[in-house]
């Protein structure tokens, strides 16, 4: 017998949603993390001004990408980005997933989940996905403040010009969520 060792990958994910007003919403995403078996909800914070929250998870990857996703559907569902007000910048109802490594995990591990990741849930949802930082393809897409230039409103009129296309997904806003880096 041989033993198979494999390593875990353990990661954060600190993804950031345009809602902080409705709390209920917010419990419902909240609900999504702490129902899927592996993924840890550490954290949640919402902003009514902004109408944001942000919900801090970790776990081992597959799991942590299993609570996301599950919170993009409660977000497909719940958010309509065609009426949503807020003083921060964004351009979805899921406006940031970030995977962060923890333990042994390296930042290659982290690009790879992000990469796979948004062009699944591209694919799934009919979503248009921006990379950024690090995960990026393009240079022009490495600060976040750069994917986020014109916001939603922008985003909507400008997305199908060249240079501006999504990096996974179709070169369309989705009719109630936007876009998601």
């Amino acid at each position: 017998r041989v033993a198979c060792h494999h390593r875990r990958v353990l990661v954060e994910s600190v993804p950031n949603y345009s809602e902080g007003r409705r709390l209920g919403v917010v419990d419902r995403l909240a609900d999504a993390v702490r129902e899927t078996p592996g993924a840890y909800l550490l954290d949640r914070t919402s902003d009514g001004s902004h109408n944001r929250s942000v919900l801090t998870m970790a776990g081992e990857a597959p799991a942590i990408e299993a609570a996301v996703e599950a919170t993009i559907r409660v977000a497909l569902d719940a958010i309509d980005m065609e009426v949503h007000t807020g003083e921060h910048p964004r351009i979805g109802a899921v406006d940031v997933v970030p995977f962060v490594p923890l333990g042994s995990t390296t930042l290659d591990d982290c690009i790879g989940i992000a990469r796979a990741f948004g062009q699944r849930v591209a694919e799934r949802y009919e979503l248009p996905v921006f990379l950024y930082a690090r995960a990026a393809f393009h240079p022009d897409r490495v600060r976040l403040a750069d994917v986020r230039r014109g916001g939603y409103e922008g985003l909507r009129e400008t997305i199908h010009e060249p240079g501006r296309e999504p990096d996974f997904g179709p070169a369309r806003v989705h009719p109630r969520a936007g876009a998601g880096p």
